[in-house]
C-alpha cells in the first residue's frame, strides 16, 4: 500500500513502513510543509498496529540537504524561532516514539537532514552518502538538534565539525560513531530491510521499553536510569509477550510475539 502526499510517500511492507522525503529536485530539503506532513505521517504510523518498525530515506541523490534556505528569506527572528521549535517537536517526536525508527541515507545529509537522521534510533547508510553540519557557513548555528545530539554521538571531532561546517564520507561517520552500517548504495535498501524485519520479530513492548529506557537514561544520571530501568524491566513480567518468549525459549521453538 502506498500513499503520495505532497512532499513524502508513505508504503506499508508487512509490518515495516517506509516514508520517502520525495523532493528530489530540492534535494529533499525540508521546507515547512514538509516538516508537517513527516509529523503527521509519524502520528499515523505510531498509531498502526500492523507497523512495528518505521524507516526514514529520501529520493533520488539526498537523504535531506538540510532546511529549505529559500524560506529564511521570508524568516523574522520570531518567525525562525518557531520553525526551529517545531523541528526540535518533529525530532523529539521521532527519538522518543514509541516504535523504532532507522534512517536509510543515500547521498547528502546536511543540517536539518542530518538531525533528523540523528534523531532516528539506528542510521544505515551507502557509501557514497556525505554528512555535515554546515549552517556556520550561512552565519548560523544548528537549529534543530544538531548542537545537542552531534556531540553525544560523535566519539570525537565533535566541536570541530561544528566550527568548520566540513563534509565527512560515510566511512569517517561510521569511524566516529555517526552511523551504524554502512553498504554499496545498489544493497542498502535491502540491507535496511533485513535489519527492519528482524527488529519487527522481537516483542514491540519490549522494544518500546528498551526506546525509553535508553533515550531518557540518557538525559540523567545513571542512578536514575538504573531505577528506569529496573521498572521498565518489571514491567515485562505483566505481558503476555514475556510468558510467549520463556515458552518458546523453554520448547525450543521460535516464539511469536502479538504486541500484548
Amino acid at each position: 500500500m502506498e500513499r503520495r502526499l505532497s512532499n513524502i510517500i508513505i508504503s506499508e511492507e508487512g509490518q515495516i513502513a517506509w516514508i520517502t522525503l520525495n523532493r528530489p529536485e530540492k534535494l529533499n530539503a525540508l521546507s515547512t510543509s514538509l516538516v508537517k506532513e513527516l509529523s503527521n505521517a509519524i502520528d499515523e504510523l505510531e498509531e498502526n498496529e500492523k507497523v512495528r518498525v518505521i524507516i526514514i530515506k529520501g529520493s533520488g541523490k539526498a537523504f535531506s540537504a538540510g532546511a529549505d534556505v529559500n524560506e529564511f528569506l521570508s524568516l523574522t527572528p520570531f518567525k525562525a524561532m518557531i520553525y526551529s521549535r517545531r523541528m526540535h517537536e518533529l525530532f523529539n517526536k521521532i527519538q522518543f516514539l514509541t516504535k523504532p525508527v532507522i534512517s536509510c541515507i543515500n547521498g547528502y545529509a546536511l543540517g536539518g537532514g542530518l538531525e533528523l537522521a540523528m534523531s532516528t534510533d539506528i542510521r544505515i547508510a551507502s557509501k557514497a552518502s556525505k554528512f555535515g553540519q554546515p549552517e556556520i557557513n550561512l552565519g548560523l548555528i544548528p537549529g534543530a538538534g544538531g548542537t545537542q545530539r552531534f556531540p553525544r554521538l560523535l566519539s570525537s571531532r565533535r566541536l570541530e565539525l561544528l566550527f568548520t561546517g566540513e563534509m565527512i564520507d560515510a566511512e569517517e561517520a561510521l569511524r566516529l560513531g555517526l552511523v551504524d552500517r554502512v553498504f554499496d548504495g545498489e544493497v542498502l535498501e535491502e540491507e535496511t530491510r533485513k535489519l527492519a524485519m528482524k527488529i519487527a520479530e522481537k516483542p514491540p513492548l519490549a522494544l518500546t521499553a528498551i526506546k525509553y529506557s535508553v533515550h531518557y537514561g540518557n538525559q540523567s544520571n545513571i542512578w536514575t536510569g538504573g531505577a528506569l530501568e529496573s521498572a521498565l524491566n518489571g514491567l515485562m513480567f505483566s505481558t503476555k509477550d514475556l510468558q510467549e518468549g520463556v515458552k518458546a525459549f523453554l520448547e525450543k521453538r521460535k516464539a511469536s510475539f502479538k504486541g500484548e
